[in-house]
Formats: structure tokens, C-alpha cells, sequence
């Protein structure tokens, strides 16, 4: 009701409602992803009160992301079968209910529920949601659409940070899950009022097209099957098998190692919590400028080409680190150089899956895609911590996935660009 009305008010301002799509998404990646970026806060003040170790808390970090993995690649065909609207209220809730159970905890498997749970909750939501608005509400600009809600899904990992760090601090750990919980409910409370599952509901074309498109038919079985199918048609194919490993090494040198470990590895250096949270904050902001320029980028260079230069960017920053000085101009440098590059590579990513899988199936093969990806950080997650219990320092890590994504810079080059047709009119 209230997007029927809100939709030609727009219009008449020149205002596609497609962009009113991407900042309820926008929302709704930022508040999901800074629901997953909880335990990098939480890991230290949690392990000193209950006597845990960090491999024991990591653990339970990387199944967050495995079962993030895992749900992934079925997201793109239950948000088709069952709408953007029912999928974004029932994520919301479970993550709401996981990340207060994370503070009632008290042994160690009560974190490997929560965040095992959490890690489901956020696949419904993650990029593949991104994934699906972008290819259902634009023909045109889809690189620069899709920056800005990859901008947003890193930017929530980073931005609540700083928040939750100084809470934990003042007020202790379990206060600090406030902020996540307050903007779940807001953003599901948002995109029930607002969102709508295709431009057509709405009687509109998608943006940069000139015709109403026919909504995909919901697959006939259910959502399980119909996702093994597109993959077993997408895994007989090269480009899948090279978007896949080079978005794993992108989840082992991004969420799984900085997300989780930054804040750690620069208290074994003499960092403050609170200053090393401030640290990923500002490489959240640069990360916002760097993703939506590569969207701007995606739809105007040679994608393979972008994807090389960001993984081998990427890997000489994290080689670096280990070996710089941990002073605040050191870190202030390292924030923004890799800021800009953090998740630059979804964009060209998502736009070189649907060029070669086509856009009815974009969103399923990016599942499966991105599963990788969460495979990638669930990897770097549970090493990196047991990678610190057992040498005393995380140096063996960061240089790892560092000369990983210097690996993906190479083997990226091996794709081909492709471009396929326009969405068929109703």
C-alpha cells in the first residue's frame, strides 16, 4: 500500500523506485553484516570472563560462516519462491534471536548455537539478496546498484564496530549486541512497509528499461532441488569453477581474517581495543568510496582485468601488515589502502556471474558462488586462531592469505568477458 502510493510521488521528482530498493537493502546488509561482525568485539572480553580460549570462540566463528556458506546458494530460490519480503523478516528475526542469545551464554556450546544459527540467518540476507535486487529492479546500472549494497554489507562489519567496542568496555560484552538488535527490527520493520519483490508489482520497468518484465514463475519443486540443479549445470562450466576459487581466497583474505582477527592481532601489538575497532571504521569508510567506484568501474572496464588489480592489491597490503609498525599512521595507512579494496570485487563478481550464467539464474549461481567465498572466511576464521594458539603470533596467517590473493590475480585472468541479452518484456 504505502509503495503504491510512494512510487509515482517519486516519479513525478524523477526518482526511480529501484533506488528506493537498494536503501532498504542498503539497510538491511548493514545491520545484517554487523550481526556477523559481533565476535571480532566480542572475542576477547568474552574469552577473559568465561576462561576460553580463541581457538574455542574462533571455532565457533567459523561454523557462523560455514552455515553462512551453506545457506547461501539456496537463498536466490527461496527468495523466488518465497518473496524479498518474507525472507528479510524471517533473517531478521533469527539473527535478533541469536545475537541476544549470544549474551545469555555460559558454556561454549551455547556460542557454537547461536552463531551456528546466526550464520543461517544471515545467508537469507546477505549478498545474494543484493544479488537478486539488482538483477530484478535494474537493466541499467546494475555495477554501480551493486557496489552500493556490497559498500553497505562490508560498511555494517566495520561502522558498528567502534559502538559495540566502547560499549563493551564501559558497560561489558553483552551490552554491546544493543545497536545490531535495534537496527534489525528497524530495517525488517522498513522493508515490510516498502519493499516490493519485482518492479512490476509496482507496475513499473526495471530501471534503464522501457518495458514492464514479466516476473520469473517460482520454481514448481522446492527450493533445495531446484538450487542442486542450476549448480549442476553451472559446475560443468569453467568461468564457475574460477568466480568460485577466487571468491574463496576473497573470503579467506576479507571477513574471516580482518573481520574476526584485526582487533586481536593488534592487541598482541599494543593496539587498544577501542583504537583498533576505530581502525576498521575508517577502513569501512574507505571501503564505501572503493566498492561503489568499482561499481562505477564494472560497468565500464574489463571486469577480469578490475578483479586482477583488487586480489593482487589486496595480497601485498595483508603481507605488509605483519611487518609494519603498529603506530595509528601506520595503521591510518593500511586502513585506507586496503579499505578500498576490501570488497571491491564483489561488483565485478556479480556482474561476470550473471554475463555467463544469464539473469533468470544470476542469483542461484551467485549463491553458490558467494558460498565459496563464505567457505573462504569460515577457513581463515578457525586457523587464524588456532594458527595464534599454536605460534604466539598471527604473522603466518596474514602472509598466507596475502600470497593467496596474489594466486587469484593471476588465475581470475583466465576467464573471458561475455555479454548476454536484455530480461524479455512481459
Amino acid at each position: 500500500m504505502l509503495a503504491s502510493v510512494l512510487a509515482p510521488r517519486l516519479a513525478r521528482h524523477g526518482i526511480d523506485y529501484a533506488w528506493v530498493m537498494v536503501a532498504l537493502t542498503f539497510l538491511v546488509s548493514i545491520c545484517t553484516s554487523a550481526a556477523v561482525s559481533l565476535p571480532g568485539v566480542l572475542i576477547l572480553p568474552m574469552s577473559r570472563e568465561l576462561g576460553w580460549g580463541r581457538g574455542e570462540v574462533s571455532g565457533a566463528m567459523g561454523l557462523m560462516f560455514l552455515l553462512f556458506a551453506v545457506t547461501a546458494p539456496f537463498a536466490g530460490a527461496l527468495l523466488l519462491r518465497y518473496g524479498l519480503r518474507r525472507m528479510v523478516v524471517t533473517g531478521t528475526a533469527l539473527a535478533t534471536l541469536c545475537v541476544l542469545g549470544v549474551t545469555r551464554t555460559t558454556e561454549p556450546w551455547h556460542v557454537w548455537l547461536a552463531l551456528g544459527v546466526l550464520g543461517l540467518a544471515a545467508g537469507m540476507m546477505a549478498l545474494v539478496l543484493s544479488a537478486t535486487v539488482v538483477n530484478r529492479w535494474f537493466q541499467e546500472r546494475r555495477g554501480l546498484a551493486m557496489g552500493i549494497l556490497t559498500a553497505a554489507f562490508a560498511a555494517g562489519q566495520l561502522s558498528f564496530l567502534p559502538a559495540a567496542a566502547a560499549l563493551a568496555e564501559s558497560q561489558g560484552w553483552r551490552v554491546a549486541v544493543a545497536p545490531a538488535v535495534a537496527g534489525l527490527g528497524l530495517c525488517a520493520l522498513l522493508y515490510v512497509l516498502f519493499a516490493r519483490d519485482w518492479p512490476a508489482d509496482l507496475g513499473l520497468a526495471p530501471f534503464g528499461g522501457v518495458a514492464v518484465v514479466r516476473p520469473a514463475t517460482p520454481p514448481a519443486g522446492n527450493a533445495v532441488a531446484f538450487s542442486l540443479g542450476v549448480l549442476a549445470e553451472a559446475s560443468a562450466t569453467r568461468p564457475f569453477w574460477i568466480l568460485a576459487g577466487t571468491f574463496f581466497i576473497c573470503g579467506l583474505s576479507s571477513t574471516g581474517i580482518v573481520s574476526q582477527h584485526f582487533i586481536p592481532f593488534c592487541a598482541d601489538n599494543g593496539v587498544g581495543v577501542v583504537t583498533a575497532a576505530s581502525i576498521l571504521a575508517l577502513m569501512g569508510v574507505f571501503n564505501f568510496v572503493g566498492t561503489v567506484g568499482s561499481g562505477w568501474l564494472t560497468d565500464r572496464y574489463d571486469n577480469r582485468m578490475l578483479l586482477a588489480w583488487y586480489y593482487a592489491l589486496r595480497g601485498m597490503s595483508l603481507v605488509w601488515l605483519p611487518f609494519g609498525n603498529f603506530d595509528m599512521f601506520a595503521l591510518t595507512l593500511w586502513a585506507v589502502f586496503f579499505g578500498l579494496d576490501f570488497v571491491a570485487t564483489v561488483p565485478p563478481t556479480a556482474r561476470l556471474t550473471a554475463q555467463h550464467f544469464g539473469p533468470e539464474k544470476a542469483a542461484v549461481v551467485f549463491g553458490w558462488i558467494f558460498a565459496a567465498h563464505q567457505l573462504g572466511s569460515a577457513t581463515s576464521a578457525v586457523f587464524a586462531g588456532i594458527w595464534r594458539d599454536a605460534v604466539a603470533t598471527y604473522l603466518p596467517a596474514f602472509v598466507t592469505v596475502g600470497l593467496a590473493s596474489i594466486l587469484a590475480a593471476v588465475v581470475v585472468l583466465a576467464l573471458r568477458n561475455v555479454r548476454v541479452a536484455p530480461p524479455r518484456p512481459a
